[in-house]
């Protein structure tokens, strides 16, 4: 049987870029022969990440349409042309079996010309309100595998596949709050443990909240992991040099794992991905949303699980008291805290990858 070869399309963020590496794992580790070929957007993050997956990637240059008026918007029937006709030779030269992909504006010129050349494809939607460039090629493509139900109001009902999204290695299962864990990262093994997450980069406004917090949080007597991002990191080191033990400011988490481990409760951004994950683990979450996301998704993720009594959802524009007010009550009710971790549990759809290889080779087995 000759090599399988396989076009991956997903970038702009983190939430599209680590999809896509995971479907590339699940497919190199069933098909360790298999040829792949990424295609990203020039100068944005995934012509940086991928590499490091280990994956070869190829760049187009092309960037979305400002929802403002913008001189930047006269520049994109060029980009548009030009990602076009790039993706239609590298389609050309890799000769694919299946293209796939995750979002992004690279995504979009890639598989239009995969569609028109009849090659097998696939696109993951990993939020509960679909991004404008798998909204497009919903009629286009053979299957859209989809992390949320009742996508059937923006997908062809024939083509929807109920997938998840695709988790990185190591939360694949519950994990429970773990003492040892506690302990090992210089905390305090019989308090609860707050997890604060605002991505690599940070997000000002839970750091905002969390900073005018710092006096109420020691009150509540309990463990902090606030990963603050790096943009944020030296001014918050230097505005809270004395910060108790059991409080860990922190840059990024590299070991996400052991930080859900010792997690009881999690402060978050609700994007895609990290509800995912927060389903996948079972913690109880505070979401807040970011407001300054497209098509507000990050709102309609949050309200998808606090829907199902999942998760609480809290504003950006409350107040840090209407936030301690909420913690407190969690922290002081331990049943609330099971119930939202039950709830959560119960939307966790955790081989995602597995699922989506399985459709992929599917579609290149019929074509």
């Amino acid at each position: 049987m000759p090599k399988l070869r396989f076009m991956i399309s997903g970038g702009g963020t983190g939430g599209h870029i680590f999809p896509a590496v995971a479907i590339a794992d699940e497919l190199k580790k069933r098909h360790p022969d298999a040829e792949f070929l990424f295609v990203g957007a020039k100068d944005k993050m995934e012509m940086e990440k991928v590499p490091q997956a280990g994956y070869e990637i190829e760049g187009l240059w092309i960037s979305g349409i400002q929802r403002s008026l913008s001189a930047k918007n006269l520049s994109f029937p060029f980009k548009l042309i030009s990602s076009l006709w790039k993706s239609y030779f590298l389609i050309r030269d890799f000769k694919p079996d299946a293209v796939i992909g995750t979002g992004g504006f690279a995504s979009g010129p890639l598989l239009y010309m995969a569609t028109r050349a009849k090659i097998p494809s696939l696109i993951q939607e990993q939020n509960s309100y679909p991004g404008i460039t798998n909204k497009l090629l919903a009629n286009r493509v053979d299957k859209i595998c989809v992390a949320y139900d009742r996508m059937k109001r923006f997908f062809p009902k024939d083509k929807i596949v109920l997938s998840g999204n695709p988790l990185r290695a190591g939360l694949e299962k519950s994990l429970s709050a773990d003492a040892k864990v506690k302990e090992n990262l210089g905390l305090k093994g019989d308090k609860p443990t707050l997890l604060i997450l605002g991505g690599s980069l940070g997000a000002r406004r839970i750091n905002e909240l969390i900073s005018e917090s710092i006096d109420s949080l020691e009150d509540l007597d309990i463990n902090v992991i606030w990963q603050c991002g790096k943009l944020y990191y030296e001014a918050l080191r230097e505005k809270h040099q004395k910060l108790p033990d059991n409080f860990k400011l922190q840059a990024f988490i590299a070991d996400m794992p052991q930080a859900y481990s010792a997690s009881d409760i999690v402060v978050s951004r609700a994007g895609a991905n990290t509800l995912s994950e927060l389903a996948a683990v079972g913690k109880a979450a505070i979401l807040i949303p970011s407001p300054n996301v497209a098509e507000d998704h990050q709102t309609k993720n949050a309200q998808a699980l606090s829907s199902h009594d999942a998760a609480i959802l809290f504003q950006e524009k409350q107040s840090a008291e209407d936030l301690m007010a909420t913690l407190r009550n969690l922290v002081s009710d331990p049943s609330k805290t099971e119930s939202l971790m039950r709830n959560i549990s119960k939307l966790a759809l955790p081989n995602a990858a597995e699922v989506i290889a399985n459709e992929i080779d599917e579609l290149i087995s019929h074509a």
